[in-house]
């Protein structure tokens, strides 16, 4: 691809903020320049300005049919993402759409049909495999540096948005808004879930919206259990139920070893290493603090340039959403629901970082009581 890659972009709410620094540093560069925005007409002297669009307005077909359009940037509500997204696909454009992938099997199976055929990228989020930090805890598992993964925990949540009511209706709820991350994580590392088993319900039943109360009618709160063969589990807690936490949010325990990022998986603050053989946590601080979660639009414009396929699956994408439907039909059933879908576990080319830790820390000398230790 020569030149810069000509964005449409559709959807002018808060997630569009993230993404206006990433499109920014891409204009800079002088790989994107943003020629038509789709949003609601009290958005548009704000959307044209932020973005220095060329053009603005209030219908998605504009921007999907435009010639002067080669990718399409899907930032409307979860229920849009889909339809928005394969019409893209049909008119032959690049696609990056935000998470979920669909809001049904159904529609997600359709939309890949049509990516298969279609001459355009699908790139969707959460993009939580891209950050140095996952890649080098990908990396060193690969590698067998903790042993066999048998365990893993991961968790995302927070008290709640209080903007729209669309996060507690059908077609939105914690899984597909937060658990989507720590799903999309675990499985990026661990590979293909086989089976899911999980709790998911309503624990905080009316919310404010913009000084309004409304119902809450999908889950706010929610555990996922994972079965990843070979009695290898992780564990998935999410909801907008959680007020703060502090403990690393991702964890692998190994047969040899154990690694855990430091910050939530898509907002990284380095990794914790620790190996039997060694006999103390080794910190490996951030390497890239600027890294922005929004980075699947950088992801899709370099592959591009490169003449590479996106890291980034559509195939991925449909397994996540296909165990989160199922972890909600896993608690209303009482039962384990098997997964079906597969993708290909992604790869990242390089050896095992060599770099040496930024501290040695035996915290097994801190807890010498019953359960502490190694």
């Amino acid at each position: 691809m020569n030149g810069p890659l000509r964005l449409g972009v559709i959807g002018c709410g808060n997630v569009l903020e993230a993404y206006r620094a990433s499109i920014e540093r891409l204009r800079g560069a002088g790989k994107v320049e943003v020629t038509c925005v789709c949003g609601r007409e009290g958005q548009r002297e704000a959307a044209v300005a932020g973005l220095r669009a060329g053009r603005f307005t209030t219908e998605a077909g504009a921007v999907i049919n435009a010639p002067d359009v080669d990718a399409v940037l899907i930032l409307t509500p979860m229920p849009l993402h889909a339809s928005l997204a394969r019409a893209a696909l049909d008119a032959g454009k690049h696609v990056v759409v935000e998470k979920p992938l669909a809001t049904t099997l159904e529609e997600a199976s359709e939309l890949l049909a049509v990516a298969r055929r279609s001459p355009g990228e699908l790139v969707c989020a959460p993009f939580t495999l891209l950050s140095p930090t996952f890649q080098a805890m990908a990396r060193r598992i690969r590698s067998g540096q903790i042993g066999r993964p048998v365990s893993a925990r991961a968790r995302y949540g927070w008290s709640g948005p209080w903007w729209s009511d669309w996060f507690y209706k059908p077609g939105g709820g914690c899984l597909f808004d937060l658990g989507v991350y720590s799903l999309t994580s675990l499985t990026g590392l661990l590979g293909p879930a086989t089976r899911v088993m999980a709790m998911a319900g309503v624990a905080i039943p009316e919310r404010e919206i913009n000084g309004r109360k409304v119902q809450v009618e999908a889950e706010d709160n929610a555990q996922v259990l994972l079965d990843f063969g070979q009695g290898a589990f992780g564990v998935v807690t999410t909801g907008f139920t959680l007020q703060q936490y502090r403990s690393p949010a991702l964890e692998v325990y190994g047969t040899t070893g154990t690694i855990q990022m430091l910050g939530d998986d898509w907002d990284p603050e380095g990794y914790e290493l620790w190996q039997n053989e060694v006999g103390a946590w080794q910190l490996y601080k951030e390497t890239a603090p600027d890294w922005s979660w929004t980075d699947g639009l950088r992801h899709l414009v370099d592959s591009l340039r490169e003449g590479t396929r996106p890291l980034i699956t559509p195939e991925h994408a449909l397994h996540v959403l296909e165990i989160m439907i199922k972890a909600r039909e896993s608690s209303r059933q009482g039962r384990a629901l098997s997964i079906d879908s597969r993708f290909e576990t992604p790869s990242f080319p390089g050896p095992a970082p060599a770099e040496a830790a930024h501290r040695m820390h035996d915290r097994s000398r801190e807890h010498t009581g019953a359960g502490g230790g190694r």
